[in-house]
């Protein structure tokens, strides 16, 4: 009992001082837990007795930075992406995985691959840039700091301060900037002499009736001119509501446009399919609807490359598979032909160069872009004379079932 209670008074004193533990971890007789520097990893827990460390090994593990971890594998860089700075015991494999990318790993294991690099939401600051160091680095922005844009290279912005003839509107948030405004702005006010379409206010009506007479009319006060500001901010944040609502009406209603135009495209197929069940019931052989097409080239059996608005991710896997190996059979720079078609720059082409499978990276990519339809792809397909993918990748599905 005398120990622990020297120990608890030892801790007391310690956070009155202000002695924080920074490893928020204590031996079992109340000493702060050491942390191993950058270089070193822990091999034994701290316990009864402080925390154990050794030197990491160069080349093969390493620690980045103080902490109660063991050291990390250095990691390797993928295929065909070289490397710019070798392992140490402080620094991991540097590999040059191009702009926008950056080597990420999977927990401790040694494999890495380059993945695109993350972006800082609004409200957030970028701490650490995107590179071979590793992913972007975000932290909310504090007091007095904003971020109104997501942003990869942006740290938090120091808040606007309102000159003193203006009046703050709303104030900083880590989102959004102050809004400020003119405390004086006088538009309800009418020039002297002028008869122009303008309010007529209680001092004009007593100056023509004489009822003021030997008297000075009364002016505006700033309270009454306050008064007409909040009427105009009233008046700018309805219209600015009124636009919203509609700009979301118009989206919704392109959105329930696309889906009915959609809906018409695939009721159409499921028509040509019945008709072509319905031939051939008397025959005891059903063909699927692809199959019908194929047979038959007759009116709505032929489908237009350049009209197909199916899309391309929507392809069973062996069909993608069967265009992906067409282009692999065919010149080297084949899929960079296409890619140059689709729209994509050079660089971007290098990157997709550097992993195993150019030609599944391209296509996977461009697929998650909104209007990737077959038939975008086959007049991209036409445009460098590669028709033979462009009928492989149109080509119906063959199934026949015998009755």
């Amino acid at each position: 009992m005398e120990v622990l209670r020297i120990c608890l008074y030892t801790l007391a004193i310690k956070v009155v001082v202000g002695d924080v533990c920074v490893s928020m971890r204590v031996t079992h007789y109340g000493n702060c837990c050491s942390e191993c520097p950058p270089g070193t990893g822990m091999v034994s827990e701290c316990g009864a007795e402080n925390t154990k460390c050794q030197p990491c090994q160069d080349g093969v593990t390493f620690s980045d930075s103080a902490d109660l971890s063991s050291c990390l594998a250095c990691a390797r860089c993928p295929p065909g992406v070289p490397q710019l700075a070798r392992c140490t015991t402080t620094q991991d494999t540097q590999c040059d995985c191009g702009m926008g990318f950056f080597l990420w790993r999977d927990g401790n294991s040694t494999a890495g691959r380059c993945a695109p690099c993350s972006v800082c939401e609004r409200g957030e600051g970028v701490t650490r840039m995107c590179g071979p160091l590793g992913n972007t680095e975000c932290e909310p922005c504090l007091l007095g700091t904003f971020s109104e844009v997501r942003s990869a290279s942006q740290a938090c912005q120091p808040c606007t301060r309102c000159k003193d003839d203006e009046v703050e509107i709303r104030a900083c948030q880590p989102n959004s900037d102050t809004l400020c405004m003119e405390r004086e702005l006088n538009i309800m006010s009418r020039p002297a002499g002028s008869e122009g379409p303008f309010p007529r206010w209680p001092a004009d009506t007593m100056k023509e009736s004489g009822t003021a007479s030997g008297s000075e009319a009364p002016e505006l006060t700033p309270q009454d001119q306050g008064g007409n500001n909040i009427l105009l901010y009233v008046s700018v944040l309805a219209a600015v509501v009124l636009g919203l609502l509609i700009y979301v009406a118009y989206k919704c209603w392109r959105s329930f446009q696309q889906k009915k135009a959609l809906g018409k495209a695939r009721a159409g197929e499921l028509n040509n399919g019945a008709e072509g069940e319905k031939l051939h019931s008397d025959s005891g052989v059903f063909l699927d609807s692809h199959s019908q097409q194929d047979g038959q080239p007759s009116k709505g059996s032929k489908r237009d490359s350049k009209q197909d608005t199916r899309l391309y991710i929507n392809l069973p896997p062996h069909r993608q598979e069967e265009v992906e190996q067409l282009l692999e059979e065919g010149s080297g720079r084949c899929w960079r032909q296409l890619g140059g078609a689709l729209g994509y720059e050079q660089e971007r082409l290098d990157v997709f160069g550097r992993g195993e499978a150019p030609v599944r990276t391209l296509l996977t990519d461009w697929s998650q872009q909104d209007g990737s339809t077959l038939g975008l792809l086959c007049s991209a397909l036409a445009r460098i004379e590669r028709h033979d993918v462009a009928k492989a990748l149109t080509a119906p599905a063959q199934g026949v079932s015998v009755v």
